[in-house]
């Protein structure tokens, strides 16, 4: 039997865990890490080793990657919804190189890029 939401979905403001902060600002170009894991992960594949852009911090939240596994006491990690082309993501193949994806991916993935 699964509890009730309210037991299950933390509340309030600020956070019920701790945070770290943000590493990125909006408008601040990240790669995202090419690192391979075993079990549960948020970040596309195909987003991995990719040039964006951060479009937005989203807030800190508890890791996915470890609530798939019931571990609930790490720290929580920023959460940014990043901005990739078209052309970025497809190369020579995209059909429409100046459009974006948006996706939202947690710090732990992502690392900063030297794209001007």
């Amino acid at each position: 039997m699964t509890a009730p939401l309210p037991e299950v979905v933390p509340t309030g403001f600020p956070p019920p865990y701790p945070t770290a902060g943000g590493r990125f600002r909006p408008g601040q170009a990240v790669r995202v890490r090419h690192g391979m894991a075993l079990g549960h992960l948020r970040t596309p594949f195909y987003l991995r080793g990719r040039v964006g852009r951060i479009e937005r911090i989203c807030g800190d939240f508890q890791n996915p990657e470890e609530l798939a596994y019931n571990h609930r006491n790490g720290m929580a990690l920023t959460l940014y919804r990043v901005r990739f082309t078209m052309a970025e993501i497809w190369g020579e193949t995209a059909e429409r190189p100046a459009d974006t994806l948006d996706a939202e991916i947690f710090e732990h993935w992502l690392e900063p890029s030297d794209a001007a």
